[in-house]
C-alpha cells in the first residue's frame, strides 16, 4: 500500500538499466520537450549513481525526533504549562503507530490494517507539513497546529558579515 509500494518499486530499479534505456529513448526522440524530460531524468539517475544514494531511501521507515529542547514546554500562571504544537503532532504518530503494532501482532483484517496504515501517514504528514495535504489538525482552541515546516519556515536566519 501506498509508501511502501513506491519503495519496492524503488528497490526493484536497475538505475544504469533504467539512465540506458532513457538516452535510447533521447536518441530516438526529436521533439524538444521531451527531449529536456529525459535529460533530466537521466541527470538525477547520474546523480544517484555517483553519490551513492539509493532512490528506496526517499522514502522514511523511522521518524526523527526533534530534542525537547526544541519542543519546549512553557510555563504558565496557576502550574499549567503550554506545549509545542510539535509535541501533539509528535503523539499522534506515536499512538497511531503503536495501534498499528497491535493490529499487526492481533493478525486484524487487512482491511483494517491499511486503514491504520493510512492514518498513520496521515499523522507524519501533519507533523512535517500540517495543512498541506487537505484539511489541517487543529488544537483545542481550533487553531491549525505549527508543523516542522512551519517551524522552518518561522525561523529565517540572516546571515550578518562581520570585519
Amino acid at each position: 500500500m501506498g509508501a511502501e509500494a513506491v519503495q519496492n518499486l524503488l528497490q526493484s530499479m536497475d538505475l544504469e538499466q533504467e539512465c540506458e534505456t532513457l538516452r535510447e529513448e533521447l536518441n530516438e526522440t526529436n521533439s524538444e520537450t521531451k527531449r529536456k524530460k529525459l535529460t533530466k531524468r537521466i541527470k538525477l539517475l547520474e546523480a544517484f549513481m555517483q553519490s551513492g544514494n539509493k532512490p528506496e531511501w526517499m522514502i522514511l521507515t523511522v521518524l526523527p525526533v526533534l530534542p525537547p529542547d526544541l519542543r519546549p514546554l512553557v510555563p504558565l500562571d496557576g502550574g499549567r504549562f503550554a506545549t509545542s504544537d510539535l509535541n501533539d503532532l509528535y503523539r499522534r504518530v506515536i499512538n497511531r503507530n503503536n495501534r498499528l503494532k497491535r493490529l499487526l501482532d492481533l493478525a486484524a483484517p487487512d482491511i483494517i490494517v491499511r486503514n491504520e496504515k493510512r492514518m498513520l501517514q496521515e499523522s507524519v504528514d501533519a507533523l512535517l507539513d500540517n495543512g498541506r495535504r487537505g484539511r489541517a489538525i487543529t488544537g483545542s482552541n481550533k487553531r491549525p497546529l505549527k508543523s516542522l515546516a512551519d517551524m522552518i519556515k518561522g525561523n529565517k536566519v540572516v546571515s550578518v558579515k562581520t570585519c
